[in-house]
């Protein structure tokens, strides 16, 4: 499926309810004695076989989106293909297994472990004694130190977005022996497994020029079961082949095809046989399913065929010239005969042209599981109405998040069940369900926040050229009003649940009594309103006026909400009518506006040019680092601009800034796990994004393809992948439960 996505490694290392004080729910949901980071909602499904069951030899043809503009990880313009050939074809010191969690790569590394801690943090690395690169020099300290002085910042000529840990780095030397490597640490850093993975040669990683020009197009020198053979960007693909140094398991596959495929053209290629391996969308999904469905014995059709099939008896040939005559002869006009019996032939044609299609589309099977990313919907709060708090609040009390994830999942027979945290995915180790600090869904409570805010339903809307009432303030009051906003008052971050304060939750100055901190959204100037000031539970809109739209100063509460418009995200769009649906609800209205793919990150998102939007996060196994920057706090540049690094909301909060700095620094892995959950409370209670599902993956593959597939968490292994021998099968998951766990909170 296509959801446009970004990735913060990809980005920043190289390149989206409340009530006031009387909800029973905890202020920091996660932070139990009890663990709640669960198992993931769906396995991987790739056909898993043994190596003994899989043929030697052979061409796996995979799509994927783009041929990578640069082989190198670590720059802006790297992308997930870029991701895919380096997992082939360079080492990585850990990997991540079926819970999203970091795994120590045995082919690299036959241990790591932090050594000392005072007065500085140290980890010896030992590597494997077979690892070589595929020029035959061991890989080993100097590689390590190459790409620290490349990624550590502090040579500005290399061209790298991607500095998080390796900026921590005090210095890296040989160990006891040639296959040990010391790092010192300048600071704490708690996610070092995130270090070195991938790794590049220091061929590669040893002078800016290799670095920001070498690896774009080729890799020369590579550690891993397959090497680039080349990138053709004539035939849009890049080429991988065993590696004859490989220490490893041997490749099963002689040639790995990794070929850019528009996703509307997939179906087509799969048919003329041009692909084994490919993502697609539900709607492929639903056509190759019915293609590999059961077929009837007698007449080689499938048993649940579609709508359309063949009808039995069609005419052709000499009942074709049988209708003409019968029509001559009894009257009937010879021209429309012979339109009939064109008709009937194009009908015929396109049903065996249909047939064709689904024949050779029998051959291949659907493997689904959940991506490790999820969808949200971005609340920008940079400006507008927006930028208070109690709106951002009330949009999200709007929603039924539960019924969003089944629209998108259950069609699938995927696991529907809403996401509850920012920072992971279930069944991973900082998975908790935090949205109990935002509350549940309810538009009676949403309404008031709206009517707190000052958004009035059936109120006057000013035309074009008209003052609106209730609109003639002085100047001086004005800029006394705007003189008290920009003082923070009531600005606090507020958590359902938090009751033991001022009635607001906050000091007379409008600071947080817990934090100490004042929130803000981002914005350089002040905001409207009063944020933090909240109705009490059961304030009701104005009598007689449920139908009519909400308005302030003239203004109609409408919201831009921008979607991309290009194949492959039918799913967003139809999830954004929902969710326009429900804001109608409480009488906020929406204006979606399509705009194409490539421009959609760059020219709305990136830039601020929006409202509300949906864009998806991956998860990661390092989410103090990677994070950081989607929800850091925007602060203003030297030049009067906004720093907003990855945070495309522009909400956040000095007190989440320091839940993550603490949970970066701390070795003690459950104190990380408390601290990024209440972190993940706080994101929640400031609404700015509002996670709705875990994003389906959908692949499908040659029946007979072994090992590859929907991956889910699981670093794929390439060396596994391949055909299986006659008589052999692989195993499949069984069907997942659709149904929604009663501890999903929505």
């Amino acid at each position: 499926m296509s959801h446009v996505g970004v990735g913060p490694r990809a980005v920043m290392r190289s390149v989206a309810f409340l009530s006031a004080g009387v909800l029973a729910v905890p202020a920091l949901a996660g932070c139990t004695s009890e663990d709640p980071a669960g198992k993931p909602l769906a396995a991987q499904d790739v056909a898993a076989a043994t190596r003994a069951s899989v043929s030697d030899g052979g061409t796996l043809r995979w799509a994927v989106d783009s041929v990578p503009d640069t082989l190198n990880t670590f720059q802006s313009d790297a992308d997930a293909t870029t991701t895919r050939v380096a997992q082939a074809v360079l080492p990585s010191m850990y990997r991540m297994d079926e819970n999203g969690s970091p795994v120590r790569n045995p082919d690299y590394l036959e241990s790591a472990e932090v050594v000392d801690t005072e007065p500085k943090q140290v980890v010896v690395y030992k590597l494997n004694q077979q690892a070589v690169w595929s020029d035959g020099r061991e890989i080993g300290a100097a590689d390590f130190a190459a790409q620290w002085r490349a990624l550590s910042g502090k040579d500005s000529a290399y061209w790298t977005a991607r500095n998080a840990g390796y900026d921590r780095i005090e210095k890296i030397e040989r160990g006891a022996n040639d296959l040990e490597v010391k790092v010192t640490f300048s600071r704490p850093y708690a996610d070092w497994k995130a270090l070195f993975s991938p790794l590049y040669p220091k061929d590669v990683t040893g002078t800016p020029d290799a670095f920001n020009d070498g690896a774009r197009r080729s890799l020369k020198v590579t550690a891993g079961p397959f090497t680039v053979k080349k990138v053709d960007t004539k035939a849009d693909q890049v080429v991988l082949t065993g590696n004859p140094r490989w220490w490893g398991e041997p490749a099963k596959l002689d040639k790995i095809v990794l070929r850019a495929v528009p996703r509307d053209e997939r179906v087509s290629e799969l048919v003329a046989g041009k692909l084994d391996l490919a993502e697609i969308d539900p709607e492929t999904a639903d056509e190759v399913t019915l293609a590999a469905a059961p077929r009837d014995p007698a007449t080689g059709a499938p048993l649940m065929g579609p709508q359309g099939s063949p009808a039995a008896g069609a005419p052709g040939g000499s009942a074709a010239e049988a209708l003409r005559s019968w029509a001559v002869a009894n009257g009937s006009d010879e021209e429309a005969a012979e339109e009939e019996i064109l008709a009937r032939e194009e009908r015929r044609e396109a049903e065996a042209k249909a047939a064709r299609r689904q024949k050779a589309l029998s051959g291949f099977e659907v493997r689904k599981s959940l991506e490790p990313a999820y969808t949200q919907l971005a609340l920008n709060g940079s400006g507008g109405p927006l930028a208070d708090e109690r709106v951002r609040r009330a949009v999200a009390r709007a929603l039924d998040r539960e019924k969003l994830a089944e629209a998108v999942l259950k069609p699938l027979g995927l696991p529907a069940e809403p996401v509850g945290s920012h920072l992971a995915l279930s069944g991973q180790p900082a998975y908790a369900d935090g949205s109990g600090a935002l509350g549940e869904q309810n538009a009676k409570e949403a309404r008031a926040l709206l009517a707190d805010a000052g958004w009035v339903r059936g109120g006057p809307v000013k035309k074009d050229g008209e003052k609106a009432a209730g609109a003639e303030k002085d100047e001086k009051d004005e800029k006394d009003e705007e003189k008290k906003k920009s003082e923070g008052d009531d600005d606090g971050t507020y958590i359902v649940g938090e009751d033991n304060k001022n009635a607001d939750g906050k000091s007379d100055d409008g600071t947080d009594l817990e934090s100490g901190e004042k929130h803000s959204s981002g914005k350089n100037t002040a905001q409207g309103g009063a944020p933090g000031a909240y109705a009490p539970k059961g304030t009701a809109a104005p009598a007689g006026s449920v139908a009519a739209p909400l308005a302030k100063d003239g203004k109609a509460l409408t919201l831009r909400f921008v979607l991309p418009s290009g194949p492959g995200s039918e799913t967003l769009r139809t999830v954004a009518d929902r969710i326009t649906d429900m804001l109608k609800e409480i009488g906020i209205g929406t204006e979606i506006t399509k705009v194409p793919d490539e421009s959609y990150f760059k020219d709305h998102i990136a830039a601020g040019e929006y409202d509300l939007a949906l864009y998806s996060w991956p998860a990661s196994a390092f989410p103090a680092t990677d994070a950081r920057p989607i929800y850091a706090k925007p602060v203003p540049a030297a030049d009067g601009s906004l720093n907003v690094a990855q945070n495309y909301t522009r909400v956040g909060t000095d007190q989440v800034d320091q839940l993550f700095d603490r949970a970066m620094t701390t070795l003690d892995q459950k104190e990380a796990r408390d601290l990024l959950r209440k972190a993940d409370s706080r994101i929640w209670a400031a609404a700015g994004s509002i996670p709705l599902y875990q994003r389906p993956e959908l692949t499908v593959a040659r029946k007979n393809l072994a090992n590859a597939g929907a991956f889910g968490f699981e670093t794929p292994v390439y060396e596994d992948m391949g055909f299986l021998k006659k008589g052999a099968q692989g195993s499949r998951p069984s069907a997942p439960s659709t149904s929604s766990s009663s501890s999903a909170s929505s």
